[in-house]
């Protein structure tokens, strides 16, 4: 695939993904690559949750933003008690009604994703889809507060902040292929860390790259956090 063609959407290997994330490098690799199991005397195989944007070369995968995006919706349904089956047939229905590629993480979804999971509670026995069916509320209590740090445009998914903060750090898939940066000054996080390691030095790292020590630190640390 043309480096051109990478251009706008992120490009984000499964083990940036799962620092980015913090989701377990396996679990990217199975949701997105699918896998296969036994099962008694059958093998069986399951399908990943949705294609990555960027297409598949032999057994690679690499994510797009959107994917990231869709990944931190996916872990957190299934950390408020959701299966992956269940989160699996919305995603299908969600597909299917908004028609949107990767609606989860979609404005659209915020509005109308307690419907679609209503309507998967219907066809399963799940506790956790029971409660999402007798509490109006609880949907929009889970997923409200994963879309703070998420900037739309269109209803789409368009910048993520990491740190909460519509400041420093951000992951702009329209700027350095996604990677995270200083919003302010298009840097990225990895180089201002990579230059701290050789300098020893907030100071003469903001020197070198004429910005604030500040930034530098916010930098840093930021590395370090994903680095833990």
């Amino acid at each position: 695939m043309g480096e051109t063609r990478l251009i706008g959407i992120g490009l984000y290997t499964v083990s940036e993904a799962a620092r980015l994330t913090n989701i377990a490098v396996p679990r990217v690799r199975r949701w997105l690559g699918g896998y296969r199991y036994r099962e008694g005397d059958h093998d069986h195989a399951s399908t990943p949750l949705w294609q990555p944007e960027v297409p598949k070369f032999g057994s690679k995968i690499e994510l797009g933003f959107r994917d990231l995006m869709e990944l931190r919706f996916v872990h957190l349904f299934l950390e408020r008690g959701l299966s992956l089956h269940a989160i699996r047939r919305a995603i299908e229905k969600a597909v299917a009604i908004l028609g949107i590629e990767r609606p989860l993480s979609t404005q659209c979804f915020r509005t109308d994703g307690r419907s679609i999971f209503l309507e998967v509670a219907r066809e399963m026995d799940e506790p956790a889809l029971f409660n999402l069916k007798s509490d109006q509320y609880l949907f929009h209590r889970m997923v409200a507060p994963s879309f703070k740090d998420i900037d739309f445009e269109g209803g789409l998914p368009a910048r993520w902040w990491p740190n909460s903060e519509r400041k420093g750090i951000v992951l702009d898939p329209k700027r350095a292929f996604g990677k995270p940066i200083l919003a302010e000054y298009g840097i990225p996080a990895a180089a201002l860390a990579e230059a701290y390691k050789v300098r020893h030095s907030f100071k003469l790292v903001g020197l070198d790259f004429e910005i604030p020590e500040k930034a530098v630190r916010d930098a840093v640390a930021f590395q370090e956090r994903l680095a833990a």
